[in-house]
């Protein structure tokens, strides 16, 4: 899913630029109307990839065919997996505009500066945190966190 900038909206000279940071009721404003629209259109895309592709087994008797089945459903999974990674992602935003900690940094408290948000604006993190995050990722046994399994690190096998 591609982010839709504030600055394609027209709504780059208040979200941005502005020496009356941290976050005015207005800026929240706008972000939430951006968050929303970008959420309704997760959830049309959602739904899109969620109707079945289902061929008659007649159709599959040969192995091309049940590999092309077999490799759409696995796509239209992953899809599906990221859609709804990003549907969490905007709901966890808005919900920090309603509790006022949208444009805060998770880790460290300090304002996240106006470039990063209209960048990543579902970003948690400043851009120091965020760059001390990868440097301790990088320095992981295995160069990563899964972030999605809820836990820490990969279990070798062998």
């Amino acid at each position: 899913m591609k982010w839709i900038s504030p600055m394609e909206t027209g709504q780059s000279e208040i979200l941005c630029g502005q020496k009356d940071y941290p976050m005015t009721p207005e800026n929240l404003k706008k972000y939430k109307t951006v968050f929303e629209s970008e959420r309704d259109g997760a959830l049309y895309n959602s739904r899109l990839v969620n109707e079945t592709f289902v061929l008659p087994t007649e159709e599959l008797k040969d192995e091309v065919d049940m590999t092309s089945v077999e490799l759409e459903t696995g796509m239209r999974m992953r899809l599906r997996n990221r859609e709804n990674l990003y549907l969490k992602k905007i709901d966890e935003a808005l919900k920090r505009i309603q509790d006022g900690s949208f444009g805060d940094c998770a880790d460290c408290g300090e304002e996240i500066e106006p470039r990063r948000l209209e960048a990543r604006p579902t970003t948690t993190c400043c851009i120091s945190c965020k760059e001390a995050e990868e440097m301790r990722e990088r320095s992981h046994i295995d160069g990563h966190r899964s972030k999605s399994l809820g836990h820490t690190g990969m279990r070798r096998l062998g």
